[in-house]
């Protein structure tokens, strides 16, 4: 992430690490990020940038800042980025800029730290233009990730976490893949569970969730093993490092074929798809 335009309470949540100082050069430098990546054997890596200057700190700039990281290597780095409707004049111009022209691969809505709910079209004027948020997604072919569960960053809403309200974007945008980060935790684990369930384009991210309590989180994670990928949320709190996540992982009682779709193919059929 861009870290020069985190605000200072923001960062203070994600600064206390002794490798601070190592993140931030690899913010700054993408050789040195694949580095890492390939001293863990970590093939592809998603970038999660978004829009949330009131919460966070993070203006439009973050999506230019993923593009750049991304454009070295392509095939290794997938950018995402954001959008918030109530600050475009012209949101579906401003999309067509952001996955056209910047292309970008995915859209990041983070309801706690943009302080809406993401059915929000249906509710409020300010917010319609999430509508077009969705339409160009589809059209481009690139998913969505929301954000579920709860946020511990200051002046973040934990209200607006609920996953349900996915309920009503997947049943007003069929065509439109959407990925439940977090999986609702540590409150809404079975409405995610519910969602997965019902829409076979709603797809599971574990990350922020320590893989050594996973089971515990999602004791239904077989079942939906197909619709499920692996993530770490690094460098959020807590989140020491990807490669200790993946052995993790790993050691968890689940089948062969499961951790195989979980840490591969899952992710391969949603962003391959995207390049058909």
């Amino acid at each position: 992430m861009p870290w020069p335009l985190v605000r200072p309470d923001a960062k203070a949540r994600m600064s206390n690490r002794p490798d601070f100082a190592e993140i931030e050069a690899m913010s700054r430098d993408p050789d040195r990020l694949i580095a890492y990546m390939d001293a863990r054997n970590v093939e592809k890596l998603v970038m999660i940038n978004y829009v949330s200057p009131s919460v966070v700190g993070f203006t439009e700039e973050a999506n230019e800042f993923s593009a750049q990281m991304a454009r070295p290597y392509p095939e290794r780095l997938i950018p995402f980025g954001g959008i918030d409707p109530r600050r475009e004049a012209d949101v579906a111009a401003r999309m067509d800029y952001l996955l056209g022209d910047l292309g970008l691969r995915g859209i990041k809505i983070h309801p706690p730290h943009q302080l809406l709910h993401v059915n929000g079209y249906l509710h409020s004027d300010t917010l319609r233009g999430l509508a077009t948020v969705y339409e160009k997604c589809i059209e481009y072919r690139v998913p969505v990730m929301v954000h579920t569960g709860t946020s511990i960053f200051p002046r973040a809403r934990n209200k607006y976490g609920n996953p349900l309200d996915i309920d009503d974007v997947l049943i007003d945008f069929p065509e439109l893949n959407v990925i439940i980060a977090h999986g609702g935790r540590p409150l809404w684990m079975d409405e995610a569970f519910f969602l997965l369930r019902r829409f076979p384009n709603a797809y599971l991210d574990i990350s922020g969730v320590p893989p050594k309590h996973l089971l515990r989180y999602f004791p239904w994670i077989e079942r939906v093993a197909d619709q499920t990928m692996f993530g770490s949320d690094w460098p959020g709190p807590g989140v020491k490092d990807i490669g200790r996540n993946i052995e993790d992982f790993y050691a968890l009682p689940l089948s062969e074929d499961t951790k195989r779709k979980i840490l591969r193919e899952t992710a391969e059929k949603l962003f391959d798809r995207s390049l058909d």
